[in-house]
């Protein structure tokens, strides 16, 4: 595939069929991803393919918090773990909300299943004395996370990612062994996809791009979309 069509095709993938992705699949599309960039080059990350299907359960169990509370959240009008605005909701509303979620609801049949976690002993944090959430750690392993999927695509396959199990990063690490100083970065649920989306809806470049400014002029463009 050409590389603009894998770009404007990779979408969240939820549902997928039973076909299970072969090993040697699995390896090309890591192999592919690896080449994402990272901080200083030190690639701090780690991979682990969740097989065994009662590790599977208990991973899926950790989510349920974070998931009750965001779709919370969502029926509450507000935008789901923010740290901007604190949420009006109180502990016993969250824990009150029943939620479906078919994906974790059936982690046990999912193709395949991802965690991938980053080295924190070898990521150059610049904003952790910043008054708020740092996010630039994020820089050394999404860019990765993120050429897993393309890769998956480019190979027939899709898949999400998820943040919900970091919410539980201490159980996680002791269920899966990962030391201390890795943080839990996503899990990806992977697979043949029931249904290959192909036109995604995101924002115009002209609605989030400007010169000198915030509120500078927008960047345009007098040729038309590709897709």
């Amino acid at each position: 595939m050409e590389l603009s069509e894998v770009m404007r095709t990779t979408f969240a993938a939820r549902e997928f069929t039973d076909e299970p992705i072969a090993d040697e699949i699995l390896y090309r599309i890591l192999d592919d991803a690896r080449f994402a960039p990272s901080g200083g080059n030190r690639q701090g990350w780690r991979v682990i393919v969740v097989r065994e299907l009662e590790i599977r359960r208990r991973l899926a169990e950790l989510c349920r918090f974070a998931i009750q509370r965001y779709v919370a959240q969502l029926r509450a009008g507000e935008n789901p773990w923010n740290t901007v605005v604190p949420t009006a909701l109180s502990q016993e509303e969250i824990e009150a909300t029943e939620v479906e979620w078919p994906m974790l609801d059936n982690i046990a049949k999912l193709p395949a299943l991802l965690v991938v976690c980053v080295d924190l002993s070898v990521v150059a944090s610049m904003d952790s004395e910043l008054d708020r959430v740092g996010v630039i750690s994020g820089a050394s392993i999404y860019p990765f996370v993120w050429n897993i999927l393309l890769a998956a695509r480019n190979q027939g396959y899709g898949g999400t990612i998820t943040t919900f199990l970091s919410q539980k990063e201490p159980e996680v690490q002791e269920i899966l062994g990962v030391p201390e100083h890795f943080a839990v970065a996503a899990m990806l649920p992977l697979g043949r996809p029931v249904k290959q989306l192909t036109k995604l809806r995101r924002n115009p470049v002209e609605q989030f791009t400007t010169f000198d400014f915030w509120d500078g002029d927008p960047l345009v463009s007098s040729e038309p979309s590709l897709f």
